[in-house]
This record gives structure tokens, C-alpha cells and sequence, in this order.
């Protein structure tokens, strides 16, 4: 079984941040970037459970709650990446989900 955690705990770590960011730097593109992450995770999971392939149910794409809820989306969409990938293990699609949050996560600067 493959260890999900330095993606979860990289993920929990960027969503902290984001809860406690001031909103005027949330909405300075913070919060777009951290959804931007959160829909890439999403589709990382559905892509891995069989969505969006020939003959599969379509992909679903994350929508926009606000600035405020965007570490919530963020933390939701890791745990389905996460589950998807205890499931059909791929350590290669791990590591560049981490590395897409610790580049976030350096971008941010929360």
C-alpha cells in the first residue's frame, strides 16, 4: 500500500495557512491558486478511479465557493487523491501531487 502522507501532510499544512490568512491576501490570488491546486487534485483522483476516459462518466471540475472555503476544497480533494491512490497506487502521480502543493505552498507566502 502506498503512503499517502507527505501529500496529506503537505495539504493540511497549505490549508492551515489559508484558514488563517487575512482575507485581502486570499483574494490578491492566494485563494485562486490554492483552487487552481484543489481542482488539479480532483481531477488527479477522478482520472484514477476511471473518470474522463472513453466511455466513463466526465470529469468533474471543482467549483468556486469563495475565498473562504478554498482551504476546506483544498483538504477534501487531497483526501479523494489520496484514497484513489491507496486504491491504484502510483507513486510517480504522489510525487507530483506533492510537488505541485509545496509549489503552491512556496508561492503563496501566507
Amino acid at each position: 500500500m502506498l503512503d499517502t502522507t507527505p501529500l496529506t501532510d503537505a495539504v493540511d499544512r497549505l490549508s492551515d495557512r489559508l484558514r488563517g490568512a487575512p482575507q485581502s491576501r486570499l483574494q490578491r490570488g492566494v485563494a485562486a491558486e490554492a483552487l487552481a491546486l484543489a481542482r488539479e487534485l480532483s481531477v488527479r483522483a477522478q482520472r484514477l478511479e476511471g473518470a474522463g476516459g472513453e466511455g466513463c462518466q466526465e470529469l468533474r471540475i471543482m467549483p468556486d465557493l469563495g475565498v473562504f472555503a478554498v482551504a476546506d476544497q483544498l483538504a477534501v480533494a487531497a483526501g479523494d487523491l489520496a484514497e484513489a491512490l491507496r486504491t491504484a497506487p502510483s507513486a510517480v502521480e504522489l510525487d507530483e501531487a506533492v510537488g505541485s502543493v509545496e509549489r503552491v505552498a512556496a508561492t503563496a507566502r501566507l
